[in-house]
């Protein structure tokens, strides 16, 4: 195989990644950075040796970033190894690294609201009407933004009381149903939306001042500012995101269910399907012991040690 060949590849593989629905952000510029690199050093087949010359770049990078690089070529290199037997698949433990999960910041009742009195005030009557009921939907539903972003007209079933998730992570599609007093304020907004703009130029649910379906830069530009407005500050050093709001629904459902002592357990997989997780395993990421949570849990464990 030539490195002509290898670059050809490469490209094959990113495709065919894409449309199993992996984003895959970082390996769009890795893997080209990788197979210049190997045709550099005149090689067109992967090795183990020249995939550590690469992944330990630049020298003065943090282990984890270099686990990063590794794990990327190290799928590249299965996929590689089908067609060119030579190909090397370097070890999965040729850097020592341990991933440490990042505290999520949950939300509180107080700090949601204040977000939501920030994002009204914000210039523009469209448009501080749309950011605050963006971060409206994210807190009672735990979507992802891109969830709620994408969401066009027809998404909304008015009758049924759903939000019809389209081609989300992993390119899968879901219903999500929401309460009434939810779809009330979703109807509410619709109907100043359509006030406000009469002449969209896209049938996006959620629009910009200028009529357009809202981009997600420019969301977590505005949500940035509206956290410091909001005076919601950093815990544990790490600031607040807006994936965070779905951790706290997470933690919050969980923590309803104990107070109206439901089985939480048997539950989660409600929770799961709901989230668009594959199993509960994911779902167990985005459950933080908080105080009130593990306040609960102990309770619930009090009661049934004296049942017994």
């Amino acid at each position: 195989m030539s490195r002509a060949d290898l670059r050809r590849s490469a490209q094959e593989y990113l495709a065919l990644r894409r449309a199993l629905g992996f984003k895959l952000r970082a390996e769009t510029w890795f893997l080209p950075d990788f197979v210049a690199f190997l045709a550099k050093h005149r090689s067109s087949v992967i090795t183990t040796e020249l995939a550590l010359r690469w992944v330990q770049k630049p020298c003065d990078a943090s282990s984890g970033w270099w686990a990063h690089r590794l794990s990327s070529i190290r799928a590249f290199a299965k996929y590689q190894r089908a067609f060119d037997p030579r190909t090397e698949v370097p070890p999965a433990d040729l850097i020592a690294h341990h991933a440490r999960r990042l505290q999520p910041h949950i939300y509180s009742d107080d700090e949601i609201a204040a977000l939501l009195r920030e994002a009204r005030a914000l210039p523009g009557a469209l448009r501080s009407v749309t950011y605050a009921m963006i971060i409206g939907v994210l807190a009672v539903t735990g979507m992802r933004l891109g969830e709620a972003l994408g969401l066009d007209d027809g998404d909304v079933d008015w009758a049924r009381s759903l939000l019809i998730i389209r081609h989300s992570k992993f390119q899968k599609s879901r219903l999500v149903p929401v309460h009434r007093s939810t779809l009330a304020a979703l109807r509410a907004y619709a109907d100043r939306r359509n006030r406000l703009c009469p002449h969209r130029r896209h049938p996006a649910f959620f629009v910009s001042g200028v009529g357009a379906r809202v981009h997600p830069q420019n969301f977590q530009r505005v949500f940035s500012r509206l956290l410091g407005r909001a005076g919601v500050n950093a815990r544990c050093g790490r600031r607040p995101r807006i994936h965070d709001l779905r951790h706290a629904f997470a933690v919050k459902t969980i923590c309803d269910w104990y107070r109206s002592g439901a089985d939480a357990e048997r539950r989660l997989w409600w929770l799961s399907t709901y989230l668009g997780h594959v199993s509960p395993t994911t779902t167990y990421w985005y459950l933080t012991a908080t105080p009130e949570l593990l306040s609960l849990a102990g309770k619930r464990l009090a009661r049934s040690q004296v049942g017994r």
